[in-house]
């Protein structure tokens, strides 16, 4: 069964698995417990205007000289040493730093939030370093691939360590599972355009180990991917990351890559054999007449379907719109506002009964809350566009079948970890650990024709 026919069978499954990531991630009732009482401010004495201390811009500037130092330093080992231990050493010494001692502070994944809100409303005033968080992984990926990922990112670090017995996942599966970063990417800038909340960084998993504390549940999802990455490598970053879709897109441009034997291939397969992440293209020649003209007429049917797949999902996305906008805490809070002057027979909340002692007119509150359902309207809706061209052009990339004449880092998935350097035979001879005569056989390149026996026959 080829790539494209299972695609195809697990296309039915996938649209659940989206309706159901829809729908849990956006109830439509209050979200209880999580309501902030507003304290009585009736006794309080203002005191005299203080000045506040003077700010610390030097501690930025070292955050972000340190994350271009550790991005620099990882490209040099991947490409240029193109040594697993150097990118090792520097994974645990990113983890240390921008882990456990910054507390995942220095977040880049993070700062795709504070990017958008800052396109978004003019009134927000995007930090320089935050500005610099989010760009610097960006440009080092159009020059050098995925070298940030390799061994700077924090998150990326913790789960590469834990790696111990790493498995790879059927290929089918993986592309499949691959797209759910891309809809958390669109559905988290989706609601931070609307003037929603921060969903990448309230749903990091790995922050709370970080700082030794969180919210429980998300300390019991961090240990459960910490857990899945024993045998599945890096399950957050290949299915979940937000900023891992979007270097693997700049990646398949990048001027520069990690390219797996340092001159001839050999075709031994021991990279493809050796990586988790199903990275590793392996050769394929020019398919044949009767192949060309399926694979057209699927990339045709493909681009057909493309246009009908945003408009179908914008307007899905739009009749969520209520489910998208309760989201946000003034929506839920007017939401029950009415249902209490209405006089359905509901609890006040800490919520509800703050607000009351407040001061503040209903009338509003109201107002306010319909100007954000007017903004999440156009937010959901968008990211139904964007779901319907994730998938769409997911089945663009499934009918077109470049030529590779040896084994090939994938671009997109590669993420530099330099586990070919280290089993790569070729790599071996040039490090002076292997004699050239030691190679093992490879396997005829595509389309050739094996060589006869040179076995006397009698």
């Amino acid at each position: 069964m080829t790539l494209v026919e299972r695609w195809h069978r697990c296309l039915p499954a996938l649209a659940a698995a989206t309706v159901i990531f829809w729908t849990t991630l956006c109830p439509r009732g209050e979200l209880r417990g999580a309501e902030i009482p507003l304290p009585d401010f009736t006794s309080y004495e203002v005191p005299d205007t203080q000045h506040p201390p003077a700010g610390r811009p030097w501690r930025e500037a070292i955050d972000v000289a340190l994350l271009a130092a550790a991005i620099a330093a990882a490209s040099y080992a991947a490409l240029v040493r193109r040594s697993r231990v150097w990118l090792l050493g520097l994974t645990i010494a990113s983890l240390v730093w921008f882990g456990f001692v910054r507390q995942g502070c220095v977040c880049s994944i993070g700062a795709i939030q504070n990017v958008v809100l800052a396109l978004a409303d003019a009134s927000y005033l995007l930090p320089w370093s935050v500005a610099a968080f989010f760009a610097l992984p960006l440009i080092s990926t159009l020059f050098f691939g995925r070298t940030f990922c390799a061994a700077v990112c924090p998150l990326g670090a913790i789960q590469e360590l834990a790696a111990l017995r790493p498995m790879r996942v059927p290929r089918w599966l993986d592309h499949s599972l691959g797209l759910l970063a891309y809809l958390y990417l669109g559905w988290a800038v989706a609601v931070a355009a609307a003037g929603g909340a921060m969903l990448i960084c309230r749903y990091d998993p790995f922050v709370g180990f970080f700082r030794f504390s969180g919210p429980f549940p998300m300390l019991v999802f961090g240990g459960s991917l910490l857990l899945i990455g024993v045998f599945v490598a890096r399950p957050y970053c290949r299915f979940l990351c937000p900023l891992g879709a979007v270097l693997g897109v700049l990646s398949r441009a990048s001027h520069r890559h990690v390219r797996i034997p340092p001159k001839e291939c050999i075709r031994c397969r021991l990279c493809a054999d050796v990586c988790p992440y199903n990275a590793i293209e392996p050769p394929a020649g020019p398919p044949d007449a009767a192949e060309r003209v399926r694979a057209r007429s699927r990339l045709f049917a493909a681009l057909a379907a493309l246009p009908v797949l945003m408009g179908a999902g914008a307007a899905v996305g739009w009749q969520l719109r209520d489910a998208m906008s309760s989201l946000h805490p003034q929506v839920r809070l007017a939401e029950r506002i009415y249902r209490e002057d209405a006089g359905q027979r509901i609890e006040p909340t800490d919520a509800t009964t703050g607000f009351r002692a407040s001061g503040e007119s209903v009338e509003s509150l109201y107002a306010g809350a319909e100007r954000l359902r007017q903004r999440f309207a156009w937010a959901s809706a968008a990211f139904g566009g964007w779901v319907g061209l994730v998938f769409g052009v997911k089945m663009v990339a499934l009918c077109m079948r470049p030529r590779r004449d040896e084994y090939e880092p994938d671009r997109r998935g590669c993420v530099s970890c330099g586990r070919c350097f280290w089993y790569c035979p070729k790599e071996q001879v040039r490090l002076g650990l292997m004699d050239e005569s030691q190679l093992p056989p490879g396997e005829p390149p595509p389309g050739a024709k094996a060589a006869p026996s040179q076995t006397p026959v009698g």
